[in-house]
């Protein structure tokens, strides 16, 4: 992809407000509906012990790293928990829930292409299964993240966006507080999500599990 085409993304991104797009969502995620739910299940974090989930702030202190213009995404890593993987772009499913990359490859993450970029100002968005029929995928161990680790995304520019995490919740997905998730904050965020909370054969993963991260550097 050329500069130029970076631009004219950039042009739509301008066009279609990601605030406008984060009402449309507030029913939730479903973007995995088909697990497989293990004996010992994915981790949890913390936020599942609590009986209402609470309000995630912000840091109130800006990093002042300057924003990065728009580009793709193509890749991910998150050190802590061994994740290093490709991207491909996802959109909105049927339902206008975002949705999921092909459940037959473990090892790939989806990135909402209509919102965001990673390291542009503004909250970006990225997606993935937490297993499939043949075992844990991609995030299945994002529910054990803890606040100051780290997230990467490499993006088709050849910039890499680094966040900090600063929360990870679960929530039920029949009471997803959207606003709350997709809010701009004002700074170049991330969100990563994958499904959580109970499983049952029936109706899958009742929750998705949210990471909250925020820009600190890019190289």
């Amino acid at each position: 992809m050329s500069p130029k085409d970076f631009s004219l993304f950039d042009a739509a991104r301008r066009r279609q407000p990601w605030g406008a797009l984060a009402l449309v969502m507030l029913s939730g995620l479903a973007i995995m509906r088909n697990g497989v739910g293990f004996e010992s299940g994915p981790p949890q974090p913390t936020a599942a012990a609590r009986p209402v989930a609470r309000p995630v702030a912000p840091p109130a202190v800006s990093t002042g790293v300057e924003p990065l213009p728009f580009a793709p995404a193509s890749r991910i890593r998150i050190p802590a928990i061994r994740v290093a993987a490709p991207v491909m772009d996802v959109g909105l499913d049927q339902n206008g829930w975002i949705a999921a990359p092909p459940p037959q490859d473990a090892n790939i993450a989806g990135w909402y292409q209509n919102g965001i970029a990673p390291g542009q100002r503004g909250t970006a968005v990225m997606v993935g299964h937490v297993d499939n029929m043949a075992g844990p995928a991609v995030f299945y161990g994002l529910g054990s993240l803890r606040k100051g680790q780290h997230v990467e995304v490499d993006r088709y520019d050849g910039r890499v966006a680094v966040f900090e995490i600063y929360g990870v919740e679960v929530y039920a997905k029949n009471d997803f507080p959207g606003v709350q998730v997709y809010a701009d904050t004002g700074q170049p965020e991330l969100r990563v999500i994958t499904c959580g909370g109970g499983y049952s054969r029936a109706h899958g993963y009742d929750g998705n599990v949210v990471v909250y991260a925020r820009l600190v550097r890019t190289r």
